[in-house]
Order: structure tokens, then C-alpha cells, then sequence
């Protein structure tokens, strides 16, 4: 089985470092995929990282890991309580995913409780930062097993 793995990041990741650092941290979208290909590689996994401001882009790199990745960590943004259409996704590769988010979505504005993504993820990491990119490899590794 491959050890490789997806990264994705969705809508406004690009301008983590910038945009609301008192939410989101000060570490920017490239440290976070240096830090995800790092651990990846201490954790025997190929790490490849991607993000998109449009939903379609998205879907069509969740389909296409299909058969290429062993699985998805995934930080949908603002995709993760409105699409449905990502979630539907997910369930058509049956690959596991692991959902990321830096902040404690459960403890912000009430739209942000609702996860579509969490309907058809393995589990959900939130409120860790960056560091919970980390976490979901580790946990993802843990689940396909085969290999550190």
C-alpha cells in the first residue's frame, strides 16, 4: 500500500501568518507544509501539500488522490459548514481523511459547529494551530498502518 498522503488546505490558508493571527497564529501556509513534509517523512509517509480558494479545485484533488494517496488531512476553512458537495467527495474515494482546523471551531461563532466534512472524516483535530497538522499525520499514519 502507499504511504503517501494529501495534504489540503481550503479558502484564505493562503494568508495564514496575516490574516487574524490572534485566531489563526502567526505561522504561515509554507511552514505549515514544510512542518507536514518533515513529519511525514519521520513518520515514513510521502507528504504532498495543496490548497485552493475554490471549492471545484478541491473536489477535483480529493478525486483524483483516489488510487494515488493512502489518505487526506484536511482543513476545509469556511468549505467545512457549507459543503456539501466536499463532503460527498470524501465518501466517493473512501479514503480516511482527518479533518484539521487551527482554532476550536466549537468555541467561535455558532455556524462553525456544524462540520460536514466531520460526517465522513476518521476524526477531527481543532484548536491546536498548526500543530494539529502534526497530530492528524500522526493519526492518519496510525491508520494505514504499514509502515512507522
Amino acid at each position: 500500500m502507499t504511504r503517501s498522503v494529501l495534504v489540503l488546505n481550503g479558502p484564505n490558508l493562503n494568508l495564514l501568518g496575516t490574516r487574524q493571527p490572534e485566531v489563526y497564529g502567526r505561522t504561515t501556509l509554507a511552514d505549515v507544509e514544510a512542518m507536514c513534509i518533515e513529519t511525514g517523512r519521520t513518520l515514513g509517509l510521502e507528504v504532498a501539500c495543496r490548497q485552493s480558494n475554490s471549492e471545484g479545485t478541491l473536489i477535483d484533488w480529493i478525486h483524483e488522490a483516489k488510487g494515488v494517496h493512502a489518505g487526506i488531512v484536511l482543513n476545509a476553512g469556511a468549505y467545512t459548514h457549507t459543503s456539501i458537495a466536499i463532503m460527498d467527495a470524501i465518501a466517493s474515494v473512501e479514503l480516511p481523511v482527518v479533518e484539521v482546523h487551527l482554532s476550536n471551531i466549537h468555541q467561535r461563532e455558532a455556524f462553525r459547529h456544524l462540520s460536514y466534512i466531520s460526517k465522513v472524516a476518521v476524526g477531527m483535530i481543532c484548536g491546536f494551530g498548526a500543530f494539529g497538522y502534526r497530530i492528524a499525520l500522526e493519526a492518519l499514519a496510525n491508520r494505514i498502518g504499514g509502515g512507522a
